[in-house]
């Protein structure tokens, strides 16, 4: 609404709202726009001393409630965190909050980087402020906000239940500001934090501030892929597309033997379909205008190729002064590289990319060169990105046009078809605020894409958050060590994943409790005035079992018998089929014998029919009736030969037997005859009635069966957290982590339990057994950090774990590392447990290498003579995150520990070059 068109009460009402939140009012002074109503809502409740949790598309603008959270604290004199789920997005937010607020108030905390960590706003990954939590780090002093950036986050299997363990620690005086993506169980996320948090607004919008086209590349034409809405208020696949791809799905049908495609015997010329190429998809948008893009590939070695097939083709997109302007980015972003690291970087081949406008984004980039295209594709200066899904995950890289080239992507353990919420997130990216006045969103089509699937991804408004939290053993030690075990029991009660749990069970409990009013009502009507009926229902039912298991054990037993007796059979036996179109005498040809497998003898009929039989052609066992001499080769295929073969079979003289199934008789079994002579007895079965009542007791055995197991799945979910959590600590006091006596906070912890509460890893439990044990001692800087590496790389494949190893005492501690595994493994099968991850030494020889010294040159080119595949920026993360869990062992150790001490060395010798670069 503008300024001219507001009445005399709206700038009224504007100025005593302005007047009642004053810190609003300055932050809203020095805004360049106005608030959408979703941000003065959220503004507004944060202003007036609640927690939010905001829930809007991407794009929307959500960071600027998270932004007046930082201008709340700052103002009060007190402190706010600032959260994200990964250091790319903890990069960027710490560069802008410094731009409007100034270095000496922003700090930055990673893990790997600590930037001014005392000032009153500190960004940081969300695993820092857990770690911060559970030591009682000083540094929370005085803080009074904490946004969680991408709070959905926390349905990421791997990483999520960080998230929720802070939102359970957060001293109470802190108020929370949750920013989301769209979910479309936001209340009940956000019942969740008024239970925990206690006053939390939730504030919901679903409007895209720009609007977004969907279309789908199908072949060489862009087409709209929705044409409306239909009468019910659903959108309508466009009938256009859904001719065009049909055309194409006929024409491209994969040709096969046997199987020829729609248009009726002959396969059409060109049958195979080749998609358009990259080059073909860049220069389709940039004459449509649709450019800037994000191209999702899905795959690094694919993001890297599409950009060396753009640069190959000539294809060119900037001008000569952009051309200028880029250099002058990539020389301040990469001046600090060294010289003799550059060839081996790919620098100069991503330099000359870059210039033409294009580039790729994943995570095997150098942290410098990612950084460097999110730049220049925030100025306009990259025209396209060829990027994995990574980019989506609020990094701030809005373009005009995202292109989605599959819809299927590899998750880390398979292929999967992308969900509409992920459909979401990627498409998010497409409409630049301020700067398009709309979005596009493009598929390309190839056959078996389904024009109506798309559609389905791209209008489903059901994203719900599920939780994704479990108890580990560092969260378990930790929890007794600061609240005691019984309290740390109830924490886990009030977790997100246990209220949806205790949720999805309301339905079900109500069930039950209808369930057993019905199953009343049922025994009365099977209530008999003779006796006990239930009691001669069940005398009914053990009749019918018993039978039923005799049947079976009859059919089993006669066919391991049938199976044995077929593979006795040899070469020129002459047996009966006893039943089918095959009935008669035929000869045996081939016996059919496998290593695997039942025997599939090969025959000739009397009726001259050849081929295989198998034990279901016999419904009791084969018998030899006589023999044939047969010749050394027989060819069934020749008719002649199969007409020799049935006359010999015809002339053998013998006669097929008439099939008598031999069968046990259920009436020679005691157990049965002793419950038919019960039943007999029983004095119900005199009741004229009894067929009556026997239906009704049927009904009641069924329901009832149903009913105790609705009543076990609401035992097994409600308290489900906290029976995990008892099993980890009868493990951790099995091995000595815990004293076996329960008692109040920090008593039950061990001085080995309090060297787990500060190691953090998925390894945590692995890495405190090898510490306590010793088999890291004795080893020297770069053996340390070759061993530890197992413990932290995870090899981005399928299969055994396998790799070369540097000889000597890394190749023992490993061994002996693998030996502790082993066994903490069977613990955690015995105690049904998660099982620790096997340890993986493929970073090994890289990070042992560069420890030494080596060259960056020497270390790439080397790894996969060792079995790893490596970019430099893998190379990097993975030095990153061996340094990270060192400087956790040096902690642990302590200043007179020998494994620490050398923990810090192998420290010192990894930090050195493109690792040690700063990132921000």
């Amino acid at each position: 609404m503008s300024s001219a068109s507001r009445s005399p009460a709206d700038a009224y009402s504007d100025a005593r709202r302005r007047q009642s939140r004053p810190h609003l009012a300055e932050f809203l002074s020095v805004l360049s726009f106005e608030l959408d109503p979703f941000q003065q809502r959220a503004c507004e409740a944060l202003a007036d001393g609640h927690g939010v949790l905001v829930c809007a598309p991407t794009g929307a603008g959500k960071t600027i409630v998270g932004e007046f959270a930082v201008h709340l604290a700052l103002s009060e004199g007190r402190k706010c965190f600032y959260t994200t789920p990964i250091k790319a997005l903890s990069n960027q937010k710490f560069t802008d909050l410094v731009a409007r607020y100034g270095a000496d108030k922003v700090g930055l905390l990673t893990g790997d980087t600590s930037v001014n960590g005392g000032a009153p706003v500190v960004v940081m990954t969300t695993e820092v402020l857990r770690n911060m939590l559970y030591a009682g780090s000083s540094t929370l002093d005085s803080l009074a906000y904490v946004v969680m950036d991408e709070i959905h986050y926390l349905a990421d299997r791997f990483r999520g239940p960080v998230w929720e363990e802070v939102i359970l620690h957060l001293p109470e005086s802190v108020r929370l500001v949750g920013l989301s993506a769209t979910v479309s169980n936001a209340e009940e996320f956000g019942e969740w934090l008024v239970e925990v948090r206690g006053d939390t607004t939730v504030v919901v919008d679903e409007h895209r501030p720009v609007p977004l086209w969907q279309h789908m590349l199908a072949g060489n034409r862009l087409l709209d892929l929705f044409a409306g809405e239909t009468p019910d208020g659903s959108t309508r696949i466009n009938p256009q597309l859904l001719r065009h791809t049909d055309d194409l799905q006929r024409y491209h049908v994969p040709w096969s033997r046997g199987r020829g495609p729609r248009n009726g015997g002959r396969p059409p010329r060109g049958s195979g379909f080749k998609p358009p190429s990259r080059v073909d998809i860049v220069q389709r948008l940039d004459q449509a205008g649709l450019l800037p893009a994000i191209d999702f590939v899905f795959s690094r070695a694919g993001c890297d190729a599409a950009v060396a097939q753009c640069v190959r083709s000539g294809l060119r997109l900037n001008s000569a002064d952009e051309v200028e302007e880029i250099r002058e980015v990539i020389e301040s972003k990469t001046r600090d590289l060294p010289q003799a690291d550059l060839m081996v970087l790919g620098y100069w081949e991503w330099r000359e990319a870059l210039e033409r406008g294009i580039a790729s984004h994943h995570a095997g980039l150098l942290p410098a060169f990612k950084e460097t295209v999110e730049e220049l594709f925030v100025r306009g200066l990259v025209k396209v990105v060829f990027a994995t899904e990574t980019l989506a995950l609020g990094i701030n890289m809005p373009a005009r046009t995202v292109v989605l080239e599959k819809l299927v992507k590899y998750n880390g353990e398979a292929h999967v078809d992308l969900t509409p919420g992920e459909y979401t997130q990627l498409t998010g990216r497409a409409g630049r605020r301020g700067i398009d006045v709309e979005g596009h969103a493009v598929v390309l089509w190839q056959p078996g894409v389904d024009p109506k699937a798309v559609g389905g991804l791209a209008s489903t408004r059901t994203y719900p958050l599920r939780s994704s939290f479990r108890p580990g053993y560092n969260m378990a030690v930790n929890l007794v060590h600061r609240l005691g075990a019984a309290a740390a029991r109830d924490l886990l009660e009030q977790s997100f994943a246990q209220f949806q749990a205790d949720r999805s069970v309301v339905g079900v409990a109500r069930r039950i409790e209808r369930n057993r009013e019905a199953l009343g009502g049922y025994a009365e009507a099977m209530s008999c005035h003779l006796g006990d009926f239930p009691e001669y229902a069940s005398l009914r039912r053990r009749i019918g079992d018993r039978e039923k298991a005799l049947s079976r054990q009859n059919t089993s037993a006669t066919r391991a018998e049938t199976a044995s007796s077929l593979e006795k059979l040899r070469k020129g036996d002459l047996i009966a089929v006893p039943s089918g179109r095959r009935t008669g005498l035929a000869v045996v040809i081939d016996p059919g014998l496998t290593p695997l497998g039942e025997a599939r003898p090969l025959v000739v009929t009397e009726d001259r029919w050849s081929g295989r039989l198998s034990a279901a052609d016999f419904p009791v066992p084969v018998e030899v009736l006589g023999r044939l001499r047969l010749p050394r080769q027989v060819d069934v295929r020749s008719p002649r030969s199969r007409r020799d073969l049935a006359s010999a079979v015809r002339d053998s003289g013998v006669v097929a037997p008439r099939t008598v199934r031999r069968r046990s008789n259920p009436d020679d079994d005691a157990e049965l005859a002793t419950l038919r002579r019960a039943l007999r007895a029983h004095p119900c079965h005199g009741c004229e009635k009894r067929e009556d009542h026997a239906r009704w007791g049927e009904r009641y055995h069924r329901l009832l069966g149903e009913t105790e197991q609705l009543e076990r799945k609401v035992a097994a979910t409600t308290h489900s957290l906290a029976r995990e959590f008892d099993r980890i600590r009868g493990l951790l006091r099995e091995r000595g982590y815990l004293h076996a006596a329960e008692s109040g906070p920090g008593g039950e912890v061990t001085e080995h339990g309090l060297r787990l509460t500060r190691l953090y890893s998925e390894s945590d439990l692995l890495a405190a057994e090898c510490l306590r044990h010793g088999v890291w001692q004795g080893l020297d800087p770069a053996e340390l950090a070759a061993v530890v590496s197992a413990l932290v790389y995870e090899a981005r494949r399928d299969g055994p774990v396998e790799s070369r190893l540097p000889p000597g005492r890394v190749a023992d501690a490993m061994t002996a590392t693998a030996r502790l595994w082993a066994e903490l493994e069977e613990d955690e099968r015995r105690h049904r447990l998660d099982r620790t991850r096997q340890p993986d030494p493929g970073f090994a020889w890289p990070v042992f290498r560069w420890a030494r010294g080596e060259s960056l040159e020497k270390v790439l080119s080397s790894a996969e003579e060792y079995g790893t595949e490596l970019g430099a920026g893998d190379f990097v993360r993975w030095c990153r995150q061996v340094i990270d869990f060192l400087d956790q062992i040096r902690d642990v150790g302590g200043s007179g520990d020998p494994v620490g001490a050398v923990a810090r060395k192998a420290v010192e010798a990894l930090r050195r070059g493109v690792v040690a670069m700063a990132t921000v």
